[in-house]
């Protein structure tokens, strides 16, 4: 039998984590996609610790009105803007096993337009 998605993924996830990894001068802006939301991260792997997050489920977002790109869009400028006043504008970018591609893309572009740079 095959892979099922999920182990896919994770495969493709173990993959990337290889190479990608955060520290506090450059965090891994990592991205998590549901079904329904979407949400970003920045973290220090050497500490462990989430330095800023932005998800679809904030309540800057419960009065959204449009689609999940867009709500992906919304949610990484919001991302980019919590990342300035924390004071980074660099990251290594973590797309979690996620194709580069609808969603995931609309985060990353949206984040690159805010100031972040990967």
């Amino acid at each position: 039998m095959g892979l099922t998605k999920l182990e896919r993924r994770i495969r493709i996830k173990q993959r990337i984590r290889k190479i990608v990894n955060g520290t506090a001068e450059k965090p891994r802006l990592s991205v998590y996609r549901s079904n329904k939301e979407i949400y970003a991260q920045l973290v220090d792997d050497v500490t462990g610790k989430t330095l800023a997050f932005a998800s679809s489920r904030e309540s800057d977002f419960k009065s959204f009105n449009g689609n999940k790109v867009s709500m992906a869009t919304a949610v990484g400028k919001s991302i980019a803007e919590k990342a300035s006043k924390v004071g980074i504008s660099d990251c290594a970018f973590d797309r979690n096993g996620y194709l580069y591609h609808g969603r995931v893309k609309a985060l990353a572009d949206a984040a690159r337009e805010g100031g972040l740079k990967f």
